[in-house]
């Protein structure tokens, strides 16, 4: 059997935490994973600081420890009362570095139960790299974590990682508590990163984790008016990186505060966090930036997955897990997506490489999700939670382009979907093929009334400038007027003939 198209359409469900004890903050997240997707049901995290001070005095910050300690035994309180039995702990630089590191992992063990592991700077960075590839499988570049304490950095090649390495260039080991000074401090970075083998080959882009640049992208949002507010997979050009840092790094710490989405807590740090992100792409030559939502906490839970499981498309998976729960035909999308693919081999395609089929396969997954939403407001609905879903493996593009599939798939018009400018980075084809897409998921779901069973009883080709929905003669009845109109509709949208034949 291809896992493809089974462990991913019926993904035993499974529940499970993991708690990041890391130099800012203590964070559990309670992951539900259906197969390859992965959901966060649950996310938390308490700012303890426990890094702030050990680069000078060796140790934990006392206040940090008392915040870790409640956080960790609040964490347990949860999880116990939710039944969540599979739990991973992981500590990293903070505790990794300071001399009372284990003597507050084993006062955790004694008064919350929890097995915390220490992670070395290396496997924090391979974690990491496992968790990026989690969520962008053919990522290539370079990949960064950055943490209150150290940064990670390894190398991907089309989706392999090499050898992480590790370096004292978290803010707090670098300012230790300063104020940044630009001159002295670019002379560290790049003294220090001469011993950074993943930064040396170049090309590629540069993969940045970490909250500190996730709120470098809710600035970019900001000021390039981007219509879409999703940190995951959001890429900038190599100018683009260029303006941005330089202008974080000059500006004042209250301007920070004022963007939205920028935590105030982070805005004494972004000035630094921004000047490395600078350096790293110059010194990488790396194309562009790309924000990953997914990194260490991702990486500790695929390293869980069976190895067939972790091959299977993140974001097909994702999509089948979304619409599952309420599809009134279990089933149905896997086999619109058989359906379907024979007519869309033959069309051009309109993304790079392979994507045409996975984005296909994805926006059949997803051919039911508005099944239970109100039909006056389905359209919309059904738009903005394909838009804005924590799905992985789809850029902007890529994720916009089902929007929009789905969009048409529930009767939307084109011009109600221009009016929203996240649609306009869509380019032409691309708007004329989810226009297309969604018109024959609409046939799909109309000539089989939702059921895997008589769909199989049409099937649908485009050749010769023409087409054609084929209908076996005994189930001549359910080709109706509605049905007609689409397949002409379709058609004449990418310039064809139209014609039904019963066979």
């Amino acid at each position: 059997m291809n896992p493809q198209n089974g462990i991913a359409e019926n993904g035993v469900q499974r529940d499970v935490a993991v708690i990041d004890v890391g130099s800012n903050t203590v964070r559990l997240v309670h992951f539900r994973l259906e197969g390859r997707a992965l959901w966060p049901v649950y996310n938390e995290k308490v700012m303890a600081g426990l890094g702030n001070g050990v680069a000078q005095s060796g140790q934990l910050n006392l206040d940090g420890v008392l915040i870790a300690k409640r956080a960790l035994k609040r964490f347990q309180r949860l999880l116990d009362t939710n039944h969540i039995s599979e739990r991973h702990l992981v500590a990293t630089a903070a505790v990794r570095n300071a001399d009372d590191g284990a003597a507050f992992v084993a006062d955790i063990a004694e008064h919350c139960g929890f097995d915390i592991q220490v992670l070395s700077g290396e496997d924090e960075g391979d974690l990491s790299a496992a968790g990026l590839i989690c969520g962008i499988p053919n990522a290539h570049g370079v990949m960064g974590d950055l943490g209150g304490s150290s940064l990670e950095l390894t190398r991907i090649e089309s989706g392999q990682p090499s050898v992480a390495q590790t370096f004292a260039l978290g803010p707090q080991e670098a300012l230790k508590g300063a104020v940044l000074d630009r001159d002295p401090m670019t002379s560290l970075i790049d003294l220090t990163l001469k011993e950074a083998s993943s930064l040396q080959r170049g090309g590629g882009d540069f993969y940045a984790i970490g909250g500190a640049w996730r709120a470098l992208a809710q600035i970019a949002f900001s000021r390039l008016e981007y219509p879409l507010h999703v940190v995951h997979q959001f890429r900038l050009t190599g100018d683009q990186v260029l303006a941005l840092t330089e202008f974080v790094v000059t500006a004042d710490a209250a301007a920070l505060g004022d963007i939205d989405g920028v935590p105030s807590r982070r805005t004494g740090s972004l000035p630094f966090a921004a000047l490395l992100l600078q350096r790293l792409v110059a010194l990488g030559r790396c194309d562009g930036v790309v924000f990953s939502a997914y990194g260490l906490r991702e990486g500790v839970l695929i390293k869980t997955v069976a190895p067939m499981v972790r091959e299977i498309d993140p974001l097909v998976a994702g999509c089948e897990a979304m619409a599952r729960p309420v599809s009134p035909a279990s089933g149905f999308g896997r086999a619109v997506a058989l359906w379907i693919a024979p007519a869309l081999n033959a069309l051009d395609p309109v993304f790079d490489g392979q994507r045409d089929g996975d984005l296909i396969q994805a926006a059949c997954r997803l051919i039911d999700l508005g099944a239970r939403m109100h039909p006056d407001h389905r359209v919309g609905l059904v738009r903005n939670s394909v838009l804005y879903a924590p799905i992985a493996n789809a850029d902007h593009v890529e994720r916009v382009f089902l929007a929009a599939v789905l969009h048409f798939r529930y009767g939307g018009g084109e011009r109600a979907l221009l009016k929203r400018p996240a649609f306009a980075m869509l380019c032409d084809a691309q708007m004329l093929r989810a226009r297309f897409v969604g018109l024959i998921l609409r046939l799909a779901a109309k000539v089989s009334g939702r059921s895997c069973v008589l769909l199989e009883r049409f099937s649908l080709q485009i050749n010769g400038g023409c087409v054609r929905l084929e209908v076996d003669e005994q189930v001549r009845d359910l080709y109706v007027e509605r049905s007609a109109s689409l397949v002409n509709a379709a058609a004449h949208l990418i310039g064809h003939k139209s014609d039904v034949h019963y066979r």
